[in-house]
């Protein structure tokens, strides 16, 4: 248990790059919508070099003739799943810390229940419980960037991240379902979507439409060269190396509880951001209240764990 612990805490690590270099983009004055393309720009550009490598050519083919089709389907996935949930959270950057984006999107776990009710799903009360301790923390983080007369730059900050929550694991569930052969979507079966990194590729591919349409519709000013750069990291660090060891992580795990463990140490992104800005964008520290804030979303998180070992 320890070595998964530790494995996901490292992923968490990586993952909170998108959210410190995020701000950082925004403070040096990068447009959110470069922010967000460029990163998928280049996740396409790292996994078609990558998946022949590990994979081989042949298999990275079949998965384009998949994408191929069923364009129609990817498209409305990846724009949803991946489009719509990174646009959101690079607009947050503009308005609010990246340690409060992070915070604020452990709203997922809550996101995601609602999401999965609408695709016919149930879960007992107390999960609803654990997801309302999650959502008080937030809510505290999110107050103590309240300042009077600057409610519009609070709802900038805290609701594009609050939509992303939901965007996300609807892409992801679309996808699922269609694995599952759900009425209404095409029935998808093919051991190309057995490798998640396949699938990662597929929804980005999808999602190219939306960031056209965003740039076109945006037209927002060239990016700069830091620009391009961070983009770049952001792509490597989250995009590919965070995901790697969380998915490695959760391949090792051989019990519910050691696979809870290892999704909750996602959370850790709000430590790790939060002494990311600190350090690196010379931030001051949070407040007290924005302190017990984050604690009771990992004690939330914590009863999740607890709820999933005695279920294991």
């Amino acid at each position: 248990m320890l070595k998964l612990i530790a494995i996901g805490l490292l992923s968490g690590l990586f993952f909170s790059s998108t959210f410190v270099l995020n701000r950082m983009m925004s403070l040096e004055g990068g447009h959110w919508v470069w922010s967000a393309a460029l990163r998928y720009a280049y996740m396409v550009l790292f996994l078609m070099i990558g998946l022949p490598l590990f994979q081989g050519g042949a298999a990275v083919r079949a998965t384009l003739r998949l994408f191929g089709r069923h364009w129609p389907f990817w498209v409305m996935a990846g724009s949803i799943g991946f489009g719509g949930f990174y646009a959101l959270i690079c607009f947050s950057a503009d308005h609010a810390p990246g340690w409060v984006v992070a915070t604020t999107w452990q709203l997922t776990i809550m996101a995601s229940l609602f999401v999965l009710i609408g695709f016919g799903r149930s879960f007992p009360g107390r999960t609803w419980l654990f997801s309302g301790v999650v959502f008080a923390g937030v809510l505290m983080v999110n107050l103590t960037q309240f300042q009077i007369g600057n409610l519009q730059g609070l709802l900038k900050g805290a609701l594009p991240v609050l939509l992303a929550a939901f965007c996300y694991p609807t892409g992801n569930q679309l996808v699922w379902e269609a694995q599952q052969g759900r009425r209404y979507l095409p029935r998808i079966q093919n051991a190309c979507l057995d490798n998640p990194f396949n699938k990662v590729l597929l929804m980005s591919l999808g999602s190219i439409p939306f960031w056209a349409l965003l740039l076109a519709v945006a037209a927002p000013p060239p990016p700069s060269g830091g620009q391009l750069v961070n983009t770049a990291l952001v792509a490597l660090f989250s995009g590919v190396a965070a995901t790697s060891l969380f998915l490695y992580a959760r391949s090792l795990a051989r019990r519910a509880s050691e696979l809870a463990a290892v999704d909750a140490t996602q959370s850790s992104e709000v430590v790790f951001a939060m002494i990311g800005e600190v350090l690196i964008l010379s931030a001051p520290w949070p407040s007290g209240m924005a302190v017990a804030g984050v604690a009771v979303v990992f004690a939330g998180l914590g009863l999740f764990i607890h709820f999933q070992e005695r279920g294991a």
